[in-house]
């Protein structure tokens, strides 16, 4: 009987860095649904602010610096959208519109409402304080190893979106992926049904 095995290929994206979604010890960069049902439960627990900044990490898949930009009047309530400004890029501003949860939606229009301001930032911490309030909901939520850090929640954004069905192209736009072979690395996760095919097996 001839077994295909399916590898988890490191791509090179767009600058000729290699992605992959695995470390170089093979462990695994994103946060799978598991680990981020626990996060989410520990965020509830700390404070309003602290729990919607983790929130927009999970469910935007955004960058930390992308979270930390973000204004009152980037929400675009009636719509379902956030505007996201994409700092990784030199030279012209580029916005992308990413869909969000209405309640994650009511709960950023309920900060900004707060700050008063809506070109004030909805959070006013340094990268190394947003940093640490990641850090500190997994450990609460027993998450160790590679997938640790607040990539580890974009990359799970990006997997979960595939298994969910959406189109690459959509999940590279949302991203803000300059390449979709750097989008494609998230196709390489062994989805649902996939494992549902491989149970056949045995």
């Amino acid at each position: 009987m001839n077994v295909v095995v399916k590898e988890n290929k490191v791509s090179p994206d767009s600058a000729g860095k290699n992605v992959s979604l695995y470390s170089r010890n093979g462990r695994r960069k994103y946060i799978n649904e598991e680990e981020r049902r626990r996060v989410i439960e520990n965020a509830k627990r700390m404070d309003f602010g602290e729990y919607i900044f983790l929130l927009s990490l999970i469910f935007l898949g955004v960058r930390i610096s992308e979270a930390l930009a973000l204004r009152g009047n980037d929400i675009q309530f009636e719509e379902g959208v956030i505007s996201v400004r994409c700092l990784k890029k030199r030279g012209a501003v580029i916005i992308r519109e990413l869909p969000a949860p209405p309640y994650l939606l009511e709960a950023l229009q309920t900060l900004a409402n707060e700050r008063g301001d809506p070109e004030a930032k909805l959070w006013s911490w340094s990268r190394v304080s947003a940093w640490r309030i990641v850090k500190a909901v997994l450990e609460a939520s027993d998450v160790h190893g590679d997938q640790a850090m607040p990539k580890g929640f974009r990359h799970g954004f990006g997997v979960h979106a595939i298994r969910r069905g959406v189109p690459l192209d959509l999940v590279q736009r949302w991203l803000g992926h300059a390449d979709i072979s750097t989008t494609a690395i998230y196709t390489q996760v062994m989805g649902p049904e996939e494992r549902a095919i491989a149970a056949r097996m045995w």
